[in-house]
């Protein structure tokens, strides 16, 4: 009798909630992509193709209520490849419970959090993993459980994080381009005994002062950028072919981030330092971006970009930007139709390897956006983590229509 009394007072509880989000705002928005991929030279692996085609949808539903203090987020994620299996993948970007009280807003669900203030590489966003099938420039993410505390006060925002689950990070299968088809992204390895169901937590104050803006962060827990091991089962079995696997441990991580807009240049700073059980070491991420506005009297604008990368570990370092220039330029033309045109160079100083990307979009009216990548790469040190990659120079081409 007391379940049936709990169950039908959740069912009252769950119908008066949902006719109150009715009775206020809700929308539906999203996007559905159409993209190519096309490659320039023949693949280092036999298992790869020259092209690939793909469909995604992500479609976004909003809810708000108890006058905007109250709202519902949620953002699932689909992707269907015509050759790489682990690209055809579905997620859930966001599924967050948002509450604004005074001074303090709390975030409960699935959740995707930025942090940092560089252009090339973000050495202190640490939150959620990198959704490393959707593409190779780490900027797509994978939805992460969390609760978060944010508290605003006039010396700054600071906000609390619990992560109650880890989230893997997605490798291009054995037919997936850019990509390792060695890498078995199922056989996973973990420090903590708790493996994906390890709490990590964080912390981060933000503030600013005039034109400067800083913020300072603390990371622990399940480090999201793994080792990359070779898998024993690869050489105790001679059935199974040579293959890495993932092995993630435990970190302990301070962060820094310094933005300073002072007249026509804004300055950048990233800074972290991992303690772990491996190897502790600094790294940061530092530059300018200098902003010519209206040029050739039109109403474009033109950025100039310039970036360090630097790793205390050098060659030894993991990270593909351990000792590395970055330049660039950002161009808005500041139109109806938002077009835009980013193009970089990393040059590394150690292994004298470059890349280049350039990043187009443009509006055809409200519905329709299309954009242009292309990225190259050029490398003669085996050594070099960008070697691997010498021969997936490509052109990608992509389709978007919003609702």
């Amino acid at each position: 009798m007391k379940k049936k009394l709990i169950l039908s007072a959740l069912t009252i509880g769950l119908i008066s909630s949902f006719s109150q989000l009715q009775a206020n705002e809700f929308e539906v928005r999203g996007n559905i992509e159409l993209q190519g991929r096309f490659f320039l030279e023949d693949p280092s692996f036999q298992t790869q193709h020259d092209t690939y085609l793909s469909l995604a949808a992500a479609p976004e539903f909003l809810w708000q209520w108890n006058d905007g203090n109250d709202s519902l987020e949620f953002i699932p994620s689909a992707r269907v490849d015509q050759h790489d299996d682990e690209r055809t993948h579905t997620d859930i970007r966001e599924l967050g419970w948002i509450h604004v009280g005074d001074g303090w807003e709390s975030r409960v669900g699935i959740r995707r959090v930025f942090w940092g203030v560089t252009e090339f590489q973000h050495l202190v966003d640490i939150i959620n993993q990198t959704d490393a099938v959707e593409d190779i420039d780490n900027e797509d993410k994978l939805g992460q459980p969390m609760l978060n505390l944010s508290l605003v006060q006039d010396w700054g925002i600071i906000d609390f994080y619990v992560l109650p689950y880890f989230r893997e990070r997605t490798f291009a299968g054995a037919e997936g381009r850019p990509g390792i088809p060695f890498i078995n992204s199922n056989e996973v390895f973990y420090e903590s005994d708790d493996e994906e169901k390890h709490v990590d937590w964080a912390v981060r104050w933000s503030h600013y002062i005039g034109d400067f803006e800083f913020a300072l962060s603390w990371f622990e827990g399940t480090s999201r950028d793994p080792l990359l091991i070779v898998n024993p089962e690869s050489i105790i079995n001679p059935n199974i072919d040579f293959e890495l696997a993932p092995y993630y441990h435990q970190i302990r991580q301070l962060g820094g981030e310094l933005q300073a807009n002072l007249g026509d240049v804004l300055w950048k700073l990233e800074m972290i330092h991992n303690d772990n059980n491996f190897e502790d070491f600094w790294a940061l991420q530092g530059g300018l971006e200098y902003s010519q506005y209206g040029i050739m009297e039109t109403s474009a604008d033109l950025g100039w970009l310039l970036e360090y990368g630097w790793d205390e570990r050098g060659k030894d370092s993991r990270s593909n930007f351990q000792n590395d220039l970055f330049f660039g330029n950002r161009l808005a033309f500041n139109d109806v139709d938002s077009s835009e045109l980013l193009w970089g160079l990393s040059y590394d100083l150690d292994h004298k390897s470059k890349s280049f990307l350039v990043e187009a979009s443009k509006r055809f009216g409200n519905s329709l956006k299309v954009s242009l990548d292309v990225r190259l790469f050029q490398s003669d040190e085996p050594e070099d983590s960008t070697f691997l990659f010498r021969k997936d120079d490509h052109i990608q081409l992509t389709a978007q229509y919003y609702y």
